[in-house]
């Protein structure tokens, strides 16, 4: 075989190997790997697909549906379009301790997935804030920020009701 012949098989099977990877990456399951990002209107609007997806909810926290159980670390919680009354909300239900900022009307992006009973299970919060830092002025308690989980929201056993969406 001339030394022509052999690069031009080897460049071929390199074309090959090169189409084989970009046709796995383009029809694969590469869809299964997703991670959608949608307001809680946009997740409603999507029905059963919504059910099985992994989901990055966006929102604002709504005004007073925050239910804090320290003793479980189960926090409850609805998350809307914004804070007009009746704009399209889910109830999200996590497990982990709250970041420091959360509270009512703050933004927040929240990961998991949405069942059928309408709940929609958190294994990540995230809060927006702002890029500004304010340290606590003096005689300021640092750890004020837990009056919002517990001004008449802490329940011993927090079980939220199914609310209208």
């Amino acid at each position: 075989m001339t030394p022509v012949a052999r690069n031009r098989i080897f460049a071929l099977g390199a074309l090959l190997v090169a189409a084989a990877g970009l046709g796995f990456v383009a029809f694969g399951n590469i869809g299964e790997n997703l991670v959608y990002y949608w307001s809680p209107s946009e997740m409603l609007a999507q029905g059963d697909k919504a059910y099985t997806a992994t989901i990055r909810l966006g929102g604002v926290v709504q005004p007073g549906s925050i239910q804090w159980n320290a003793e479980h670390t189960t926090l409850h919680f609805r998350v809307a379009n914004d804070v007009t009354e009746g704009a399209a909300s889910v109830l999200v239900r996590s497990t982990e301790t709250p970041p420091q900022m959360f509270r009512d009307k703050i933004g927040v992006v929240v990961e998991g997935t949405y069942d059928a009973s309408g709940v929609f299970s958190s294994n990540r919060l995230m809060v927006n804030h702002s890029n500004e830092y304010r340290a606590p002025k003096e005689g300021e308690d640092p750890n004020k920020w837990r009056e919002t989980l517990s001004d008449g929201t802490t329940t011993a056993s927090a079980t939220p009701g199914a609310e209208a969406r």
